[in-house]
């Protein structure tokens, strides 16, 4: 499909991302498959959709300043190394799987990331039991962690819910800092996969930057309606988004 014919599908592909991504998360569900769509490769698809959501890590991460202030800073920064590394491993696992294979798991990568949306409040509140009778297991944070932040740097769909969950398992009890990590550990392993993409060639620029824009202003105003538009039907509204996109790229596999 023609760069500038499909240019206003991309946006609004993007735009709807960000306005998710501030309400509930789940914006790669629209700009991954956006960029297939319009004839993007898989492989080059999701490097580019990792591109145009990064922006939205680094303002959820400003917002909890002062959580992250509270943490010693030498945990903060050997879990920045972890995600920093297991993004660049999860960006260089991605950038050698072929092609072909890559299409033939997309399928089930996109119905993991649904189902792992889908759960995602029972995992919270399993995982905050699991603390709260003293089941944490703090001693396998990091390993943990550097799993989680391959798969992310590979595929971000579900990386928040993972890291969220990880971080109440591991014993932390409070939810802001919990969120204050999760968005951290996002934003490292993200900006720094999208690096590893943007070194390798593996981003298509014109759709990239178009939807950056086009995801942070979605941003913007996602974070204002988000007072106004119940949170339980934008889950909904995802969670049937990454059923169809799923089912279509089982069917077209």
């Amino acid at each position: 499909m023609d760069y500038l014919a499909a240019s206003p599908l991309l946006a609004a592909a993007a735009f709807a991302a960000g306005v998710l991504n501030a309400i509930a998360g789940g914006g790669s569900f629209l700009t991954f498959p956006a960029l297939v769509f319009t004839g993007v490769p898989p492989i080059v698809a999701n490097a580019t959709s990792a591109l145009a959501v990064s922006p939205g890590y680094l303002g959820s991460t400003l917002g909890f300043k002062a959580e992250l202030r509270e943490l010693p800073a030498r945990r903060l920064r050997r879990e920045m190394l972890i995600s920093a590394l297991g993004g660049i491993g999860g960006a260089l696992l991605l950038l050698v799987t072929p092609a072909k294979v890559f299409s033939g798991i997309v399928p089930w990568l996109l119905l993991f990331a649904t189902a792992l949306f889908a759960a995602g409040p029972a995992i919270a509140r399993r995982a905050q039991a699991a603390s709260a009778e003293g089941h944490g297991l703090a001693r396998w944070r990091e390993p943990a962690l550097a799993v989680v932040a391959v798969y992310g740097g590979y595929f971000n769909g579900g990386l928040g819910i993972l890291l969220m969950a990880l971080y109440t398992v591991a014993g932390e009890t409070r939810l802001n800092t919990v969120n204050a990590l999760k968005n951290l550990n996002s934003l490292v392993l993200s900006w720094l996969s999208v690096a590893a993409f943007v070194i390798a060639g593996a981003i298509a620029w014109k759709a990239g930057l178009l939807m950056m824009v086009a995801a942070t202003a979605g941003g913007f105003f996602g974070a204002r309606w988000s007072k106004r538009l119940p949170a339980a039907w934008v889950r909904r509204g995802v969670i049937v988004t990454g059923l169809v996109m799923s089912a279509l790229f089982f069917w077209k596999s």
